[in-house]
């Protein structure tokens, strides 16, 4: 098997006599610019350039030397734009590194060592703070409450620094020939490489309340205030629909997975009721996984972090194929049970290696025996790619990373 087909097999629930792997195709199974940099200098990489993609997370592009040398089986659309070294600009990390950003951002270096982020009306949408290493939001724009009508409900969404400062491809779609581009792109990379294709979609709904009305004001609005939540996610539906019906016109018979995203977990279980999931959320989902279905060759791909064994069996009746990751370090999330009772109905994709305290703190024996030991609980019967729990992070030694592959090169 070739990746796309090993990968496909995987989320078809085939039994695979080799590890998928994925590093770096989502911007929540990707690796820091900063331990990016630390791994090719230590693997004396010395042409690589630490490209950064995705900037409010500060994550790297894997190159593809890292790729291969890896044998990474999956890879994002996005990577074929800003392809030109022209696209990009040299910056200073926080730890004194060199990088580059896209050549459109440009964060303000402020007195205190801070970096700021205005947008085009002048209004403060980001901040990272001295020696941070991710930009954190500070304009919610339904803060004080929520607005008569949805009519001006994109210009909303552009200040938020999720949408505003996106990573690519979607820091192009208001180039002129946008979706010819990404289709024309994804048939290159289709083409050219025997890589799994994804494409990265969003439409979250739970998070988008919270980027609009903040956390602690939309945790309280599903409970106190349901039938303004409904009215603002019907509103983001609209939207959500329009993008989708277009990604699945351009690349929908191209690209092998379509990710969304919605964090639904906390450490100690879901943000909310399974009840309150299933009336406000569940409906509107299985919309989503339902069109991608229905007009596209994708499997659909849900990242959640944290506790979501309450709601797993909910998951999988709205229609995900893949869910991602398994945060094994958080209540509920024990990987034999979840592999057990759900294995046989959804693909999991990331759960490798605990990445809060094991491939950051622990030795490279101890990263060894955590990445053995998920893979032999998640691989059996398909249904397993393999990252990290999460994004791989500043403090993550290069060895760990590369014991991390080891292990894993040890059942392929």
């Amino acid at each position: 098997m070739n990746s796309r087909e090993l990968v496909i097999a995987s989320i078809n629930h085939h039994e695979v006599s080799k590890v998928p792997i994925d590093l770096g195709s989502t911007p929540s199974s990707g690796i820091s610019a900063i331990a990016y940099n630390n791994l090719t200098k230590y693997l004396g990489m010395k042409e690589s350039k630490t490209k950064i993609y995705d900037v409010v997370q500060q994550l790297a592009q894997p190159e593809d030397d890292v790729i291969n040398k890896f044998g990474i089986d999956v890879i994002d659309i996005g990577r074929a734009f800003n392809d030109k070294e022209e696209d990009w600009q040299p910056i200073c990390l926080a730890n004194g590194g060199t990088a580059y950003y896209p050549k459109w951002f440009k964060p303000e270096l402020q007195k205190d060592g801070s970096y700021i982020v205005h947008n085009t009306q002048g209004e403060l949408i980001a901040k990272m703070p001295v020696g941070a290493t991710f930009f954190d939001q500070t304009l919610f724009p339904y803060v004080e409450g929520y607005p008569q009508n949805y009519n001006d409900l994109s210009k909303q969404m552009d200040k938020v620094l999720w949408q505003n400062l996106v990573h690519s491809p979607w820091d192009h779609a208001c180039d002129q020939d946008f979706w010819k581009k990404l289709r024309e792109k994804a048939l290159y990379l289709r083409n050219t490489t025997n890589k799994a294709l994804m494409v990265v979609c969003g439409c979250n709904l739970f998070e988008w309340g919270t980027f609009l009305r903040r956390m602690d004001n939309f945790l309280m609005d599903i409970y106190a205030e349901p039938e303004e939540v409904e009215k603002l996610v019907d509103a983001l539906m609209e939207k959500h629909m329009e993008t989708l019906q277009k990604v699945c016109e351009a690349v929908g018979d191209v690209v092998d997975v379509l990710r969304f995203g919605d964090d639904l977990g906390m450490d100690s279980g879901p943000f909310m009721a399974p009840e309150k999931y299933q009336k406000i959320f569940k409906p509107r989902h299985k919309v989503l996984c339902d069109y991608v279905h229905k007009n596209s060759q994708m499997k659909t791909f849900l990242h959640s972090c944290g506790s979501i064994y309450k709601l797993m069996p909910d998951l999988i009746e709205a229609g995900y194929d893949i869910i991602n990751p398994i945060q094994s370090n958080v209540t509920d999330m024990d990987p034999v049970r979840l592999k057990k009772e759900f294995g046989k109905d959804i693909t999991f994709w990331g759960g490798g290696v605990n990445t809060r305290n094991i491939l950051n703190r622990g030795t490279p024996e101890e990263v060894k025996d955590d990445v053995r030991k998920n893979i032999e609980i998640l691989l059996p019967g398909g249904g397993f790619v393999f990252n990290p729990i999460h994004n791989i992070m500043p403090d993550v030694p290069p060895q760990n990373v590369v014991a991390m592959f080891e292990a894993i090169n040890e059942y392929r």
